[in-house]
């Protein structure tokens, strides 16, 4: 999907707006496929003396089996984007993620909301940022209320345990 910016390149200070929805079904993430629903993406992209910056935010609900808890979940999500676009990149293989080549004057936004939303989503899919996960022992989850094992005593404090006991 390409997004004409041809009236800014060469306009500094000028600015145009962008609002797009993609498609990132087919992302695979770890085991599973999170983006159920469409990635909206919305911002501007602004020539600041002769550089194109691009700044907003993507928004979707992200669904999947946490991490810490093994328990289903769907969770609104917002990422920031904020990427630079160029003609051409100066040095293919030392390039930064977060620079952009254009295409004809026009930036591939499929391409940006794929790699902003990769790179900034957390590594571990959890339920909410505070899961307490499951008990190591019985297996409650945590989030639930605690669980009715007995705290397992550090062996170094045995001694001192013996003493409590007399």
């Amino acid at each position: 999907m390409l997004f004409g910016i041809s009236e800014i390149i060469d306009r500094p200070g000028a600015s145009v707006s962008f609002s797009a929805s993609v498609d990132l079904s087919d992302l695979l993430y770890g085991t599973s496929y999170p983006v159920s629903e469409p990635v909206l993406a919305s911002g501007t992209v602004r020539n600041t003396a002769g550089v194109l910056v691009m700044k907003g935010e993507l928004s979707t609900c992200i669904h999947g089996v946490c991490d810490r808890c093994a328990a289903d979940f769907s969770r609104e999500i917002k990422l920031p984007i904020d990427v630079v676009l160029v003609r051409e990149l100066a040095n293919e293989d030392s390039e930064d993620e977060w620079v952009f080549p254009l295409i004809d004057d026009s930036a591939d936004l499929e391409e940006i909301v794929r790699t902003v939303f990769v790179l900034n989503v957390d590594s571990k899919m959890l339920c909410k940022p505070d899961c307490k996960g499951l008990c190591c022992r019985c297996g409650k989850n945590l989030n639930d209320g605690p669980c009715a094992c007995e705290k397992e005593l550090d062996p170094r404090f045995a001694a001192l345990r013996q003493l409590l006991n007399k």
